[in-house]
């Protein structure tokens, strides 16, 4: 990037500010806040002058890469007949959000990586089993909402499409760049990569490489393999691309759905799939993308810090990085959203500013997360051989205890 654009171009930010709130203060906490208390007002009327045996319970599961899972349980907790658990991969969260996460709620964990998490949250809710007692509902990484997931740009897609002025949509990655990739060729490929090529960023930031071949960042929410929304646009561009137009509604989505089917399967199988020519220049029409390197997610808080006295988190910073190659091709008001704040990334930020005289980490860090991680922990672990079946007794058996 150019030394002068950090210091003379404008951004319309949204999200939090420098982590001076207690929760993650964003989309999510507003909306599950408001979520929690609107479970709580239907059930508390659906079970008025029922015994406890009769009552309807809302068994609430979601998995987290760390920065949200919070934002999910604080807006749930203390909720009459609901019960929230929140899965994240151990290891690959930093220490304070695992204490945000774990000190006021029950969680539970397994190994692996967020992508794993993800599959058991949609697995259990296609079992069979846990669905014969359990009325399951879902928050944070299957909802369109999340940015490592595709979902805020993917929501700002559909506001364009209902009339908000917009002249393109960009899409920043760090180096686990599949969205970027897709962009450039078409191909959706995981592109694994391991060993000495998969290391980098801070274990104390949440960087853990992974046998499925996810590449350790500075951003570590944003290091997955796949992302859980992406194939709401492909059907999208699935069924507003076929031929004929003038096929009956219900046979083009039809088609999308069988699209998607055989896209996702060879993703499954074979590692990734490549769409054709129109579906590609279909997705380019409204979106564009970059991919950013930890180099640069580095040297963007460097300049922002020392231009403006703003400090960025990395996640926020590849947001920044981006927004300012598109402002140097294309002049105009930029509305960007980051990704999360300063305080869960603190190695990260302390490396880009470490030379920098007047800058304290600790005199950022907000009061309430100081002996946060001294507290106790309610966590339980699902042991990887233990899969489904584990999680699932497991779930099953807290909210049996916490009704009785």
């Amino acid at each position: 990037m150019s030394s002068h654009t950090a210091s003379q171009r404008y951004f319309s930010t949204r999200g939090g500010s420098n982590g001076l709130s207690f929760e993650d203060v964003a989309f999510k906490d507003v909306a599950l806040q408001f979520l929690g208390n609107l479970f709580e007002y239907f059930l508390v009327r659906s079970n008025n002058g029922k015994s406890s045996k009769d009552r309807s319970h809302l068994t609430v599961i979601g998995a987290t890469s760390g920065d949200t899972g919070s934002a999910a349980i604080y807006g749930l907790r203390g909720k009459q007949d609901v019960s929230v658990f929140i899965m994240y991969p151990t290891g690959k969260v930093s220490a304070i959000q695992e204490a945000q996460v774990c000190c006021p709620s029950p969680l539970t964990s397994n190994n692996g990586t967020f992508t794993k998490s993800k599959d058991f949250v949609k697995a259990l809710f296609a079992d069979p089993l846990i669905n014969e007692t359990q009325s399951l509902a879902a928050v944070n990484s299957l909802p369109s909402g999340q940015c490592g997931n595709f979902g805020d740009v993917l929501a700002g897609f559909f506001a364009k499409k209902l009339g908000v002025p917009s002249e393109s949509l960009v899409i920043a990655t760090n180096e686990n760049d599949i969205l970027h990739r897709f962009w450039q060729n078409g191909a959706y490929e995981k592109n694994p990569v391991h060993g000495p090529a998969a290391e980098g960023g801070f274990v104390d930031d949440g960087a853990k490489a992974h046998p499925s071949g996810v590449k350790e960042t500075l951003s570590p929410a944003m290091d997955i393999l796949v992302s859980s929304n992406f194939e709401r646009l492909l059907w999208y561009l699935a069924y507003t691309t076929q031929t004929p137009h003038e096929a009956p509604t219900h046979e083009k989505r039809q088609t999308a759905c069988s699209k998607v089917q055989e896209w996702q399967s060879q993703l499954k199988s074979q590692g990734g799939f490549s769409v054709d020519e129109k579906v590609l220049e279909a997705a380019k029409a409204d979106f564009s993308s970059e991919r950013v390197s930890d180099t640069q997610t580095v040297a963007t808080i460097q300049d922002v810090y020392r231009k403006g006295g703003y400090v960025l988190d990395p996640h926020s910073a590849i947001g920044v990085t981006a927004a300012l190659r598109v402002a140097e091709m294309k002049p105009g008001c930029i509305v960007w959203r980051w990704r999360r704040r300063i305080r869960l990334s603190s190695n990260a930020v302390e490396l880009a500013l470490k030379d920098d005289k007047g800058f304290d980490f600790q005199a950022i860090l907000p009061e309430q997360f100081v002996g946060l991680a001294e507290l106790p922990k309610r966590i339980k672990y699902v042991k990887k051989s233990e899969g489904l079946d584990g999680l699932r007794k497991l779930i099953v058996g807290e909210v049996e205890k916490g009704l009785h």
